[in-house]
């Protein structure tokens, strides 16, 4: 199991916390693999002491962003992979997803679906992951490279639950 300290999962210094990475897995991108990817990462999680009404909002935020990469990032081909890396410190929980890229707008945030103008045709049945995934953890990151997408949700592990979250 590789470890890594006072280092966030993004790359970033952080010297408020020592990130200690917990699993690191691959999952190939083919239908159903999200819930695998989604129990791979509540088994790593477990132990952490997250509420189950947030345990539950965690994995389904997973399987999303799970989803997300296998159908727009890696196009659902089999021989590519998504990674995923779960990090913590005593405070917070940090779940990577990684993709092999694609369409760069894929991981540009977008604005909240309307259900009205979704039902009356005028804008896509689709486009509620990410706003799903948001609502579901205290933050999402993007990250985009020449070669690949990663998305990180980010929880409060000390965070009143019931608390509102910004977004």
């Amino acid at each position: 199991m590789k470890r890594s300290s006072s280092v966030h999962p993004a790359g970033k210094p952080n010297m408020e916390e020592s990130w200690q990475t917990i699993a690191e897995f691959a999952v190939p991108s083919e239908p159903g693999n999200e819930r695998r990817a989604m129990e791979m990462v509540a088994g790593a999680v477990k132990g952490l002491g997250v509420p189950d009404s947030r345990f539950e909002n965690l994995k389904t935020a997973v399987a999303e962003a799970s989803l997300n990469a296998m159908e727009h990032g890696n196009q659902y081909n089999a021989e590519l992979e998504v990674s995923i890396r779960v990090s913590s410190t005593p405070r917070m929980l940090s779940i990577q997803i990684t993709d092999s890229g694609g369409d760069p707008a894929f991981m540009q945030e977008p604005g909240t679906p309307d259900l009205d103008a979704k039902l009356a045709g005028l804008q896509s049945p689709r486009g509620w992951g990410i706003f799903l995934i948001k609502n579901m953890v205290d933050e999402i990151r993007f990250n985009v490279d020449e070669t690949h997408h990663t998305i990180e949700l980010i929880m409060h592990l000390d965070e009143n639950p019931s608390a509102p979250r910004e977004g």
